[in-house]
């Protein structure tokens, strides 16, 4: 978190956000999103929290959590964090890179649980550290998303 912020940006970073009404603005329901069973448990400014089943959708053929869609939640999850920041100032987030360090496989029929922490947020650009684990909590894959602030077209 950034040490700068002042208190009234500290107390909004802990209201979390109606997660129904972000999927009414349709930054939630997307078909990768809805193929992989990507669910978004927690929307807080600053940090979200989403999960994952490891199954038919998400393996490679060695049975276990294949690293592009480990790769996919990642990116969903701090997108639409930048997304619902960016919505207030009339802006929107779009990915610019990312990148993953697999730790540990995830074998299938297990769930992986994301979370994404606003590590800069800059005028332009957001960066997230995302860690992801399995259910027992180990960590399975690291990652940092940069998302760049535009406005819309």
């Amino acid at each position: 978190q950034d040490q700068h912020l002042n208190a009234s940006a500290k107390k909004r970073m802990t209201q979390a956000y109606d997660l129904d009404r972000i999927r009414q603005l349709a930054l939630v329901d997307h078909s990768i999103n809805d193929t992989l069973g990507i669910e978004f448990v927690e929307v807080t400014e600053g940090r979200v929290v989403g999960t994952m089943p490891v199954n038919q959708h998400s393996i490679q053929p060695y049975g276990i959590l294949h690293g592009g869609a480990s790769v996919v939640l990642a990116e969903s999850i701090g997108s639409l964090g930048s997304a619902v920041l960016a919505m207030a100032e009339g802006k929107q987030a779009v990915g610019v890179e990312v990148n993953a360090n697999h730790l540990r496989p995830v074998q299938n029929g297990d769930t992986v649980t994301a979370t994404a922490t606003l590590a800069h947020r800059g005028r332009t650009l957001h960066v997230w550290d995302i860690r992801l684990e399995n259910s027992a909590g180990k960590p399975t894959c690291l990652c940092r998303l940069t998302v760049a602030l535009r406005d819309p077209r």
